[in-house]
């Protein structure tokens, strides 16, 4: 599954941030773990899509699920925007690339090309593909799961490199079961990633976040069915320029030492931790989806065994690698290790690296908020108060100025450095929504 370019692969890296001293009796180690992909094939900024001669980007396919849902009718611009961003999306497909387009209701629908199969990108075929989007009509349910299962059956047709979907929604999953949704995304988690986005106001947060946590795509709200187009043209830019897929945290700990927790706090926090697979004596991986020229952040934190003053340990080495179809895998040939020492030097064992304690406040910050959001919608005004209080404080003190932002949207800020809030009488759905989509955003931390 990942037999990308050669000629254009990434170069990948890691980084360790830590204080590897413990106090006597010490067991807890945490570390910042950076992985960066530099070098393949960009032009210009690291945040550019890769510019590549014809014919040699890496192998892709795409399906982008579209809901065709009843309520996509109104108003009847959001249909018409939906198509256009389709649209829009299917022109910013690399040459050669495979591609479906699916139309969501409770059953999902082959738009283009038909028949089981992915169409491969060019002048041709992204013209019929534009031309088929007229057929897409708004009527029927919503049952996401059957959308997301077309999708695996059509990607996994391609030998491709990277397989990715991007999947838009209006409403609620009202006509399967949630267990219905969890159990297709539990089959297509680390077949393919997929963004998701929510257009208006009327669907499910956690079930929009919850599709792309899972398949490890970016999730967010288009609010206004107006930014449909640029929000698509940006998701398949980024998906262009993705490199290698099924990249995984690969962590070894010594005889003794439990891994309490592997999360990703940027761009944005993920829990990784129940996402192990046992990869030999004292190792695990764990996924982290398709990388292009990027950087992001892992937090590890080990339990290590007592030992005595004076005393080192190598708590956890971090490596990098790609599984095979054969079953075996590649190393990307980055490591890091993660030290513990023991010492009785106070101001050494006391001091808490700059890194852990910011992404420490960042994951505490997205907690704070959903918890808040959740109080505000069961009536607890002044558990919600107590709440997103605590997350103006955390926004304030870590720069997080965006978060900060959506944050004033939902409260009266009285004084950002002591938490001080209260919540305004009356807050707009898509700004409370916005809030809580991003709540998961991060800044990294201020050099």
């Amino acid at each position: 599954m990942a037999n990308f370019a050669k000629s254009h692969a990434p170069q990948f890296s890691v980084d360790v941030y830590q204080n590897e001293y413990l106090p006597e009796g010490g067991r807890e180690v945490n570390a910042i773990v950076t992985v960066t992909a530099t070098g393949g094939g960009t032009i210009g900024s690291a945040v550019a899509a890769p510019v590549y001669a014809p014919g040699h980007g890496p192998s892709a396919a795409v399906a982008i699920m579209v809901d065709c849902s009843g309520s996509m009718d109104y108003p009847p611009t959001k249909m018409r925007n939906a198509r256009d961003a389709t649209a829009a999306a299917i022109d910013t497909l690399r040459d050669g690339t495979h591609f479906a387009v699916i139309g969501g209701t409770h059953v999902a629908k082959e738009v283009y090309p038909g028949g089981g199969r992915l169409a491969v990108a060019d002048a041709r075929t992204r013209e019929e593909a534009k031309q088929a989007l007229r057929r897409l009509s708004a009527g029927g349910g919503t049952a996401i799961g059957t959308w997301l299962r077309l999708a695996d059956r059509l990607l996994s047709s391609a030998d491709v490199a990277i397989r990715h979907g991007i999947l838009l929604t209006d409403g609620r999953n009202e006509h399967e079961s949630p267990e219905d949704l969890r159990a297709a995304l539990d089959e297509c988690a680390g077949r393919f990633t997929c963004d998701a986005r929510g257009v208006g106001t009327d669907w499910e947060v956690k079930e929009v976040t919850g599709i792309a946590s899972a398949l490890l795509g970016t999730a967010d709200i288009v609010a206004d069915p107006a930014g449909l187009a640029a929000d698509f043209t940006q998701m398949m830019e980024a998906a262009m320029g993705k490199e290698v897929a099924d990249v995984a945290l690969r962590v070894w700990t010594p005889v003794g030492t439990t891994i309490r927790f592997v999360k990703q706090v940027a761009p944005t926090v993920e829990e990784l931790t129940d996402r192990r697979t046992e990869a030999g004596p004292r190792a695990g991986d764990y996924p982290t989806g398709s990388w292009g020229d990027e950087s992001r952040d892992y937090h590890l934190c080990v339990e290590v065994p007592a030992a005595g003053l004076g005393q080192e340990m190598l708590a956890a080495r971090v490596s990098l690698i790609v599984p095979q179809p054969d079953g075996s895998v590649q190393n990307l040939g980055a490591q890091g290790l993660v030290r513990a020492v023991w010492t009785d030097d106070m101001t050494a064992s006391t001091s808490i690296n700059p890194q852990v304690a910011h992404y420490t406040g960042q994951a505490e910050l997205a907690q704070a908020i959903q918890q808040g959001l959740d109080l505000r919608k069961a009536g607890d005004f002044d558990g919600a108060t107590a709440k997103l209080g605590r997350a103006v404080q955390l926004a304030s003190a870590s720069g997080n100025a965006d978060t900060a932002k959506l944050l004033a949207k939902v409260v009266d800020v009285v004084d950002a450095a002591t938490g001080t809030v209260r919540l305004k009488a009356k807050v707009e759905e898509a700004d409370e929504m916005t809030l809580e989509t991003r709540s998961t955003k991060t800044v990294r931390v201020k050099k």
